[in-house]
């Protein structure tokens, strides 16, 4: 195939790369761009995923683009999130624009032509290039090909399947079967409520605990009743719906931050309030971090709660010994059988898609560089990075990072210019380095395990990924491109503020 040549590669046809078109298309829709999609279909994580029950663990009026109003039940399925990607795509004629099984392997920049070529394998194994003026990176920061899979004792022993909820294998048949799901997060919680009534019995396996929140998943909370009855308007209600999500976030986060013991003790007394009175809340739902260390699990209408009040569903908090033939031996002694083992133990981080990238012939270690506001590398031209929020909705700061780039895009047309460094300093020299998410902030497993695969963050500006809306809402979007630590290039080459 001939080169293409464009004005902004996208990679990744999730909900990142998606919204990054339609962003494009509606503040710069004099910019040719393509989206090179490594698998056969829209979506991402959520046609990836095909576990039981998967939904958002975020609320759709805030997860929803800030474009195209959400106007279903708070939590939702992936396939109403699938719905919804696709209206979109149709609403934007993005389909034209898509370039599925395009798994891209080597990006190379050259300061000499402004321009990025990207390389990518089709699924008949032929390499094609595309090349470009700027790359916009939403492949997400997980590895597709496989999650993390912990080797448990004496697994081989077992006599059933090991189900990683990643590759949940098509039309299997769970009915009757004695069940164990190995993990404490969201997955696990959504897995349990998901097959407790087709199950023989479910059990979630978890070493220490975590949050979990009961929350309304119905369309018609009271106010916004009255606000039907009395005919305002879809898109009105719809605002008030994401300002009452908005509220609540920022809410939970602030009271976690000021005052961590009340706000724990709280959570796990509406926990408490849902489940039997003998239940083991101390042992089973007490975790030892504190809350908005880790994400706040919602359960839509308290179902997992429910599955364990009804006896369909427990929780077991304990270690793994061995597995044996027919199910787990714990540390304690205790024997769990099982028929099936569902290992809900998280994913594993990848750096950009694994891509290969060069600048000038350079191989470029994207670990080794510092990541601009969040969003762009160190000494990385012309390249942006969508990642959104791993605490709130992932997608109110993917749609600010887009925004923040259709303004760098119009900035650097409106003088000429042909590229954008983020640049070290002299005073940035001696700063300190840690994480690109900062381990003492948020730290799930599969943050510890593969941070270090990530870009560096520091505690000086600009070099720094906040990871808060609460704050970032009032700081991106007035973020100004004379910023010393950006570096262009072009026709006009002096700083322009």
């Amino acid at each position: 195939m001939d080169d293409q040549v464009v004005d902004v590669i996208i990679v990744g046809a999730g909900i990142s790369g998606i919204g990054a078109a339609c962003h494009l298309q509606r503040e710069c829709p004099n910019k040719r761009y393509v989206i090179l999609e490594g698998r056969d279909a829209i979506g991402g994580t959520w046609d990836l995923f095909r576990y039981p029950g998967i939904r958002s663990d975020s609320d759709l009026y805030t997860f929803g683009y800030d474009f195209k109003p959400w106007y279903g039940n708070p939590i939702a399925t992936a396939p109403e999130i699938l719905r919804y990607l696709h209206e979109v795509v149709d609403e934007y004629q993005l389909q034209d624009d898509i370039r599925f099984s395009h798994w891209v392997n080597d990006a190379a920049w050259s300061s000499h032509d402004a321009c990025w070529t990207v390389s990518a394998k089709t699924a008949e194994g032929e390499t094609v290039q595309v090349k470009g003026n700027f790359l916009f990176m939403c492949q997400g920061y997980y590895d597709y090909s496989s999650g993390y899979q912990p080797d448990f004792p004496g697994q081989d022993a077992f006599q059933g399947p090991i189900i990683h909820p990643q590759k949940w294998p098509e039309n299997f048949d769970y009915s009757d079967k004695n069940m164990v799901v190995i993990g404490s997060g969201a997955t696990a919680a959504t897995i349990v409520p998901a097959v407790a009534d087709s199950v023989a019995h479910v059990v979630q396996l978890q070493r220490s605990p975590s949050y979990y929140y009961a929350m309304d998943n119905s369309n018609e909370e009271p106010i916004i009743h009255d606000l039907r009855a009395i005919d305002v308007p879809e898109d009105t209600i719809y605002a008030v719906k994401r300002h009452m999500a908005l509220a609540f976030g920022e809410d939970v986060a602030q009271r976690s931050f000021d005052d961590p013991e009340a706000m724990k003790a709280e959570l796990i007394e509406l926990a408490k309030a849902e489940l039997p009175d003998d239940f083991d809340v101390e042992t089973h739902l007490t975790p030892t971090y504190g809350p908005w260390k880790e994400r706040l699990c919602m359960l839509p209408d308290g179902d997992m709660f429910k599955s364990i009040a009804s006896g369909k569903a427990s929780i077991v908090t304990d270690e793994i010994e061995s597995l044996v033939a027919d199910g787990i031996v714990l540390k304690s002694g205790k024997h769990l059988p099982a028929d099936v083992i569902v290992s809900a133990t998280g994913i594993e981080l990848c750096s950009m898609g694994n891509v290969n990238f060069a600048v000038d012939g350079r191989p470029v270690d994207i670990s080794e560089t510092y990541a601009y506001q969040g969003m762009m590398m160190s000494g990385i031209p012309n390249m942006a990075w969508s990642f959104g929020y791993i605490r709130t909705s992932w997608t109110m700061r993917s749609d600010m990072i887009a925004h923040y780039i259709c303004r760098l895009l119009k900035h650097m047309d409106a003088h000429h210019l042909t590229s954008c460094t983020p640049t070290l300093r002299p005073e940035d020299a001696g700063m300190n380095a840690k994480g690109f998410i900062d381990p003492d902030d948020f730290a799930p497993g599969y943050m510890r395990r593969g941070v270090h695969r990530l870009p560096r963050q520091s505690d000086r500006a600009p070099w720094t990924n906040k990871q808060d809306y609460y704050e970032e809402k009032d700081v991106i979007p007035q973020l100004t491109f004379d910023d010393t630590a950006l570096q262009f290039s072009g026709a006009t080459t002096e700083r322009v503020a």
